[in-house]
């Protein structure tokens, strides 16, 4: 197989022997954005406005903390964070604190008849806006952003180079993937390839996916007949860890214990 410096990270992540290889890119992808937020990324102010704006999703903000890294970085990007976050909050509620304190001294019968009409009370438009405003963050994650990212370049590379690259079809046709990078592939097909190429490569891949997913649905049920007194000498072959091995493959890479 010819390499390349971009496809090198995507043939190393297909040659593990897992449940899904895009999980392992994304895992090496996710631990490498994690160092960098705690190192370089403190002395680059773009990459600072930027969390300071997004922050860190409740995974990323637990990996960051739990690294242990770096802890006076973490902090500087938390509190400039929370700075920025503070300052939308003041200048929102600024925009309609006269609004809000006038409608406090309305009487009782004009709230009334505004309910009645079901016209808004602007605190109560202000607080869908502001509620609408924290699930925008709530979503939002500097870590997230760059892995969406560099993964939708390589799940191009992983199209291009199956249909370039007979020894990396040969790797492609594997275990299969999780549920959510199935879902990337299937996106990237539709994205990056178009006619006949296009139906090809889905139609491998769905039965591809297929097989292995029922490949583990079996390994699943043998597990769990492993526990039936009847079964007791009977070899575990496959399924002594197709517990761990079937959740990632539904959910994606989970650190589990």
């Amino acid at each position: 197989m010819k390499e390349k410096i971009y496809t090198i990270p995507v043939t190393d992540a297909f040659r593990n022997d897992c449940e899904c290889p895009l999980c392992v890119l994304e895992k090496k992808l996710e631990d490498d954005y994690i160092e960098y937020m705690l190192g370089p990324s403190l002395m680059e102010p773009d990459c600072r406005m930027i969390t300071n704006e997004k922050g860190f999703c409740r995974r990323h903000f637990e990996q960051l903390y739990n690294k242990q890294l770096n802890r006076l970085g973490l902090g500087l990007i938390i509190d400039t964070h929370m700075q920025e976050q503070i300052k939308k909050l003041r200048e929102a509620y600024e925009k309609k604190a006269q609004l809000i304190k006038k409608e406090m001294g309305l009487s009782l019968i004009k709230n009334i008849s505004n309910k009645v009409a079901n016209k808004a009370s602007e605190a109560e438009k202000f607080a869908h806006e502001l509620a609408a405003s924290l699930s925008t963050l709530e979503r939002s994650c500097a870590v997230c952003s760059k892995l969406e990212y560099t993964m939708d370049r390589y799940i191009d590379v992983t199209i291009y180079l199956w249909f370039k690259e007979e020894e990396f079809k040969k790797l492609f046709t594997n275990k299969g993937f999780c549920l959510m990078h199935f879902k990337m592939l299937l996106e990237g097909a539709v994205k990056y390839i178009s006619g006949k190429d296009r139906a090809v490569f889905i139609e491998a891949l769905i039965n591809l996916q297929l097989s292995n997913l029922e490949r583990i649905q079996e390994e699943v049920a043998w597990f769990t007949k492993k526990f039936d007194y009847r079964y007791n000498d009977a070899p575990w072959g496959n399924s002594r860890d197709a517990l761990p091995r079937s959740i990632e493959k539904l959910a994606g890479y989970c650190n589990l214990k």
